[in-house]
């Protein structure tokens, strides 16, 4: 019976010109590489959408399959492509050491690798200043995990609800999303406490976010005053006063959080959580892997944007543009716990990845790319707030720059998640029409909204549109 349904409405949606013809497509059939998908490939990698897309060429912000459909990326190869598919002067640097020098390990000197860690220091506050390169954010949270304990001889780590830290069994710990949990012994030693979420969570108002777009919950705060934010850090206390020794070895949190939808806290909500965790002799992490490298526009880090400064930093995904590579940047002296005893990363700051990651700070400063995740990001929240007033099921707008989260919802009285089938269906329109969104939360209720950061407005007004297409069919199928 829904294969007969036909929608009305139809879309006049026109997808920005772009002058890059991909090549021909000349590998198996689509049959075929499923056939070996099946066969060959591990079935916990699981694919997107019904009829998974076979991709072929890459360029920015656009996606090519492999009958040369174009898409708008607006999912970013999750979070990791910040530069832009391709990129001609990453792909340039990339090319040039790949004819020099692939593989050295850390056991001699090679330029690029010290050339990289001075670039990449300057770009943060002191005392963070020394950095691990590793190859990917599982292994740089894992890394953290274990010179938290190393640093502070103590053990207990605490992490927010709905956070995601990784899928290695020494991360699964912090990580605190069901799906992502198997039954085995993992994690041992971590705690996690209340999310503070305004939009979902027990307290929010209309005026807790750093975000050009708050919640539609009322607000009854004084000026100057959070009393959301009061509540969760109420809970806070009480998780630091039953769960865990008086003495703890860090706190992790990422600054907006990303497989969970784009989930902000309450402002001054991380500098109040910080102050506690280090009066227990705790270490403050801050999970940059989606939030780091402009993406949220005011600033070039997430932990800016809450005024803090960690004890360490944790990065991967846009710091090479999908080239798998990843770092801990700290202090000194916790750096040196470390170096009491052998610990080894044969691949980790090859001469390869650190090339590729100055040549992704190049073009963020070149490209303008922190800017333009404000201005352009800005842009799209502000526009899909406004499909958040027209549209009952759209119940929250949030993030800063191009980190974006659009929560579905039955009705915005319940706040209840929208099925996930329904969300399916809506998705599912987006990518026939030629958009690429991301998934996330609990429930599988969000989109997330993480482009390359070189996308233009005009992108977004065509994504903004065929979005509104997919809401409309959804109501009249509804209907």
């Amino acid at each position: 019976r829904q294969q007969k349904w036909k929608s009305s409405v139809s879309t006049q949606a026109k997808m920005p010109p772009c002058d890059f013809l991909p090549e021909k497509y000349k590998s198996y059939p689509y049959e075929h590489m499923q056939k070996i998908r099946e066969q060959n490939i591990a079935p916990s990698l699981r694919m997107y959408y019904k009829k998974p897309l076979l991709l072929h060429q890459g360029h920015m912000q656009w996606l090519f399959d492999y009958e040369g459909r174009r898409y708008l990326d607006l999912f970013a190869g999750i979070v990791t492509v910040s530069v832009g598919h391709c990129h001609p002067k990453v792909t340039m640097a990339t090319q040039k050491q790949l004819a020099r020098l692939w593989h050295t390990t850390n056991i001699y000197m090679h330029p690029s690798i010290h050339e990289y860690a001075e670039k990449l220091t300057s770009l943060l506050p002191d005392p963070l200043k020394v950095v691990y390169l590793t190859n990917s954010g599982s292994e740089a949270n894992d890394l953290a995990m274990f010179m938290a304990r190393l640093h502070t001889r103590n053990f207990d780590i605490i992490s927010l609800r709905g956070a995601y830290h990784g899928g290695s069994p020494y991360t699964l710990g912090l990580t605190s999303l069901g799906p992502y949990k198997h039954g085995v012994a993992n994690g041992f030693g971590c705690t996690t406490t209340m999310l503070p979420d305004v939009f979902r969570g027990p307290w929010g108002g209309s005026r807790c976010r750093d975000s050009p777009v708050q919640t539609v919950r009322k607000c009854s705060c004084p000026e100057g005053v959070c009393h959301a934010k009061d509540q969760y850090i109420e809970q806070f206390k009480d998780t630091l006063n039953t769960s865990v020794p008086k003495t703890v070895a860090g706190f992790i949190a990422e600054p907006i959080q990303g497989v969970n939808g784009a989930v902000q806290y309450p402002r001054n909500f991380l500098k109040e959580a910080y102050q506690l965790i280090r009066e227990r002799g705790g270490i403050c992490i801050a999970d940059e892997v989606q939030t780091g490298f402009g993406r949220t526009g005011s600033h070039f880090w997430g932990f800016q944007t809450h005024d803090v400064v960690p004890d360490m930093v944790t990065l991967a995904k846009g710091i090479g543009n999908g080239f798998p590579m990843a770092a801990v940047v700290t202090t000194k002296e916790i750096a040196d716990c470390l170096a009491q005893n052998l610990h080894f990363n044969t691949y980790g700051g090859s001469p390869l990845a650190c090339v590729v990651g100055a040549a992704v700070l190049d073009a963020i400063e070149e490209d303008g790319l922190q800017k333009n995740s404000e201005d352009v990001g800005t842009y799209m929240l502000l526009e899909l707030a406004k499909l958040r007033d027209e549209f009952e099921i759209v119940g929250d707008v949030r993030g800063k720059g191009l980190m974006i989260g659009v929560e579905m919802v039955t009705d915005k009285d319940s706040r209840c998640p929208l099925a996930a089938e329904e969300v399916g269906q809506i998705w599912e329109d987006c990518k026939d029409m030629g958009v690429l969104i991301g998934r996330g939360g609990l429930y599988n209720q969000t989109f997330r909204i993480k482009p390359p950061m070189c996308i233009t407005k005009k992108d977004v007004d065509f994504a903004l549109e065929v979005f509104h297409t997919a809401l409309q069919r959804h109501m009249e199928r509804a209907a």
